[in-house]
């Protein structure tokens, strides 16, 4: 017997016909299916039932054409029931409706007549996407009430909604209530400590302290007095008894950034202290136990350098009990434009600079810059952006960026080096391959059928 997904699919069209063969069909595949023929219904409807999907057709007025009140039912729609993922329901031929549609916020769309399969892998499509925004919500929202009773800054500071964050926050929801050691893994710039806060913030250790130690900012002959501590006299400027960043952290979390760059000896001391859960200061022979809960980070290859013997197996046992890989900002379709609108707002405000926006070619310039410094780079952009204009609108001229092609590892070489071209004629290969076929193009190129539209459109392919 076929499982059906536990989701609710609202199905609004002015033909009875078109109702009955929708809800027979997804009946078979979802577990809700509701119809209705009365598009006003839509506000009540969509408060009732909390569809995941809602199919909408373009025309309701018999002889109209034009797609106006489809396209303002889609509207509030997606006003009334933010992340709800609607497909548009058009006649065949009617691309140009449809690509209105995709930009006033429709996920997808579907012509009649419908093929079965392709229809229901839209719809499939739709429902996941819905469903994961909804993860996000719920993950967010937990973190805010988690925000709220610290005062603090929690995962909540995380920002961005593409399907490579979603899977963070969803492991940060499951390691963090654990002691489990976490190496967190990433380029420069990725927010590896924003997300080791957050692991600490969301974790039974929350009231304790968050001691951050950067490895490679200390030099190897303080290495055993910075982590260990120190006995008075222990050497020529031990004047008094001094803790280490361990005993510092006694009860919370210990993060160890760029441990990495630790050399071999070092290495093996940090080995000994986690192993046995002790340390010795300096001039002392007395173990001292300590309870911590351990995260490391880096942006250096590990596993190279435990091949290259640069860096010790056991001790990358040791502390990567749960890895987490963060993404690039590359990797993370959609996320530059809600980061840089975060960052806007929150300069704009530090800067006493009143109300700010970007305009939408200077969107699209940030959205199309491969970051090769991640998040950090772009919060500097915002920044020095917010600082050094004087208009309301921020417009491409006021960033002024600088990609330095070599320090991104997923950029390759072409015979030219604009972005917007490379893009042309990527697409342009992918719709000669397939010969036209929109969902195979996308496939091809990992885009959804809505991004594939936009990006014709924009090329004017």
């Amino acid at each position: 017997m076929r499982m059906k997904q536990a989701g609710t699919i609202l199905i609004v069209d002015d033909e009875e016909d078109i109702l009955f063969s929708l809800r027979m069909f997804l009946k078979q595949h979802f577990e809700r299916v509701f119809t209705e023929e009365n598009p006003q219904h839509l506000p009540r409807l969509l408060k009732q039932y909390e569809p995941d999907v809602v199919l909408l057709d373009m025309n309701f007025r018999k002889g109209d054409t034009s797609g106006e009140e489809g396209l303002q039912w889609l509207q509030k729609t997606v006003e009334l029931r933010p992340g709800v993922q609607v497909i548009m329901i058009t006649a065949y031929g009617e691309v140009e409706k449809a690509v209105r549609a995709l930009k006033t916020g429709a996920a997808d769309f579907v012509e009649k007549p419908w093929r079965n399969e392709k229809l229901l892998a839209t719809v499939h499509a739709a429902f996941n996407l819905s469903r994961s925004r909804q993860e996000v919500h719920q993950l967010q929202t937990r973190q805010r009430a988690l925000t709220e009773q610290l005062g603090q800054g929690g995962a909540g500071d995380i920002v961005g909604q593409s399907p490579a964050v979603i899977d963070v926050f969803k492991t940060i929801d499951k390691v963090a209530a654990t002691d489990a050691n976490i190496l967190i893994l990433g380029e420069n710039g990725t927010g590896k400590e924003l997300v080791a806060r957050a692991i600490h913030r969301a974790s039974p250790r929350r009231d304790q302290a968050f001691i951050n130690v950067d490895l490679g900012a200390i030099p190897e002959s303080l290495f055993e007095s910075e982590l260990f501590g120190h006995k008075k006299g222990a050497f020529t400027d031990a004047r008094e008894d001094r803790a280490g960043r361990f005993e510092a952290a006694e009860g919370g979390t210990l993060f160890l950034d760029e441990i990495g760059n630790l050399s071999l000896p070092m290495q093996a001391k940090l080995l000994a202290a986690l192993q046995n859960r002790e340390i010795i200061r300096i001039g002392s022979n007395k173990a001292i136990p300590v309870d911590i809960r351990l995260i490391c980070a880096t942006n250096m290859p590990l596993y190279e350098m435990v091949r290259e013997k640069t860096f010790r197996q056991d001790l990358l046992y040791r502390i990567n009990t749960v890895e987490l890989n963060l993404p690039s900002l590359r990797a993370r379709e959609g996320d530059v434009a809600l980061l840089a609108e975060h960052f806007l707002r929150q300069y704009a405000k530090k800067y006493q600079k009143g109300e700010l926006e970007l305009h939408p070619s200077a969107r699209q310039k940030l959205e199309q810059y491969p970051w090769p410094g991640n998040i950090r780079e772009l919060r500097h952009a915002i920044e020095r952006a917010v600082i050094l204009s004087e208009k309301t609108i921020l417009t491409p001229g006021d960033f002024l960026l600088h990609p330095d092609f070599h320090q991104s590892p997923d950029f390759r070489t072409d015979e030219t080096l604009n972005l917007e071209e490379m893009e042309k004629k990527l697409i342009q290969r992918a719709m000669t391959k397939h010969q036209g076929n929109i969902s195979k193009a996308a496939d091809e190129l990992g885009l959804t059928r809505a991004a594939l539209y936009r990006r014709l459109e924009k090329h004017g392919l």
